[in-house]
């Protein structure tokens, strides 16, 4: 369920592509998060702190940062992985929830370099949390990506962080973890393999589909088709809407799928249930400690209708910030 794909050299701009695949609506609206707003770890452990950058993120059920980008132009996003583990909670370790955890790098930092070096001083954990609606305790990994390339895949296996970091790893799926989807791909012509280049849904055979398109994208003439471009690589990796299957109740399909600009400030959010393409730029957005937060319904009937498309920076309302769920004691 879901992929993301970087696309570093977009005349110029560095675009990063991603699909939300689920077996149901997370009731996904974005938000606009200024500076200055006071959070806490989610688990009444020590980590208290106030965003250092404004960001535009996309929620989950309004309680859970998925994907998005901050005004410095580092973009995260998370993704299942089956084989996710986090450990016993280690009191001595400071922590996040699943909640929260992406939302801390986009409050912090600015480059993917700074935030890898923050999980390798602190040993931070994340504690996963039950949905509340249906108790489901999501296993996922996160993906790190700013304006200059760089990437980071960031997995917890045996409680610990693993973090792939290099610029050179472009795309992540899901199962199986990250070090086993490298040596597959290996095996795909055009990667040193002899295989042909894989056409179903599953994790591995998106991830041999999407590294091979991204590498042969032509050269955009500007953003307009830098956008066109990576959309056309991510429809390609997406799930199609299909029949449910009583031995795969979970089976996923794309529900949405977002385009970041992390050059130009430009985060744009497709809906596969609704008529309009949106998009949001980050310079046209008030960041400024104090400032309001923003809601931008995409669940309500204007945005079923077709009421909003195209640039809706103007469009959010004042709002409260997003707020995180958090461990129940």
């Amino acid at each position: 369920m879901c992929t993301r794909v970087i696309w570093p050299d977009a005349a110029g701009a560095v675009l990063v592509g991603r699909n939300m695949d689920y077996h149901r609506d997370t009731r996904t609206n974005l938000w606009l998060l200024p500076r200055g707003i006071a959070r806490t770890d989610g688990v009444g452990g020590a980590l208290h702190w106030s965003a250092e950058y404004g960001s535009v993120v996309a929620g989950a059920f309004d309680m859970m940062t998925v994907d998005g980008m901050n005004e410095a132009g580092l973009a995260g996003h998370i993704l299942w992985l089956a084989e996710s583990d986090y450990g016993t909670r280690d009191e001595s370790r400071p922590a996040l929830s699943m909640a929260i955890w992406l939302q801390y790098f986009l409050d912090n930092h600015a480059t993917v370099a700074d935030a890898v070096a923050w999980i390798a001083e602190t040993g931070v954990q994340v504690v996963p949390l039950g949905d509340p609606e249906t108790g489901e305790v999501p296993t996922v990994h996160l993906a790190l990506d700013d304006a200059g390339g760089d990437s980071a895949i960031i997995e917890y296996i045996g409680g610990e962080a693993t973090v792939w970091h290099s610029r050179d790893h472009r795309v992540m799926t899901n199962s199986p973890t990250y070090d086993q989807q490298i040596e597959l791909l290996k095996e795909i012509e055009g990667f040193g393999g002899t295989a042909p280049l894989p056409g179903s849904t599953g994790a591995v055979d998106r991830f041999a589909r999407a590294a091979y398109y991204v590498g042969r994208l032509p050269e955009p003439k500007g953003e307009v088709e830098a956008v066109a471009g990576m959309f056309s690589v991510m429809r390609n990796v997406a799930q199609p809407f299909r029949i449910p299957d009583p031995d795969k109740p979970n089976a996923s399909q794309t529900i949405w799928q977002t385009v970041a600009d992390l050059t130009n400030k430009r985060y744009v959010f497709d809906s596969t249930t609704r008529p309009n393409i949106v998009w949001v730029d980050l310079d046209k957005l008030d960041f400024a400690e104090g400032a309001p937060a923003g809601k931008l319904d995409l669940m309500g009937d204007v945005a079923l209708e077709g009421g909003l498309a195209g640039n809706v920076s103007g469009r959010f309302e004042e709002t409260a910030p997003l707020r995180f769920l958090e461990l129940r004691s």
